[in-house]
């Protein structure tokens, strides 16, 4: 068993493999000031045993509810999962309630799925394909989360050449 200091807090973790742990930990309300969303507490040695420490993406589950997700820093040397409004519905957990949760490294290093539209334009264009790979997997998936929101097929492929310009043009 692992104590968490800082917030008191304990939770159990067994070591399934290097890409697969469980935990309990409790909901918890994070300050206002620091966003003031629902989230689960993740130790900084829990982190430390995935590949990329907290730079993995990784799949949480609750109670058979997966979402993709990712570490956020506590401030504190620790970590947490952020459960938004819709995840704490789905996962029916509640604020202050001890959950069980599964956190397995995304077999996907992006974390979401690449949009079509991306693929078949980086397959056509060589220079897209150029700046896209030269591209965070941060803003990669800035960028399909901006696809996925516009419906337009003529709209997403603007979007996409604008957003690689852009990248480039900050790279010079």
């Amino acid at each position: 068993m692992l104590q968490a200091s800082p917030n008191r807090q304990r939770f159990f973790v067994t070591f399934k493999s290097v890409k697969k742990i469980e935990l309990s930990a409790t909901v918890q309300l994070l300050d206002p000031r620091k966003g003031g969303y629902h989230y689960l507490f993740v130790d900084k040695e829990v982190v430390a045993q995935f590949p990329k420490q907290n730079k993995t993406r990784l799949q949480c589950t609750i109670n058979d509810f997966t979402f993709p997700c990712g570490l956020n820093h506590l401030g504190n040397g620790h970590f947490f999962v952020i459960l938004g409004k819709e995840k704490m519905k789905k996962s029916g957990a509640l604020l202050n309630e001890l959950v069980q949760f599964t956190l397995a490294v995304d077999p996907n290093p992006l974390g979401v799925e690449e949009p079509e539209v991306l693929s078949l334009l980086l397959d056509q264009d060589p220079f897209a394909k150029k700046q896209y790979n030269q591209l965070t997997d941060g803003k990669k998936r800035s960028l399909i989360f901006t696809l996925q929101k516009t419906k337009n097929l003529d709209l997403q492929v603007q979007k996409i050449v604008s957003f690689l310009e852009e990248q480039a043009a900050r790279k010079r």
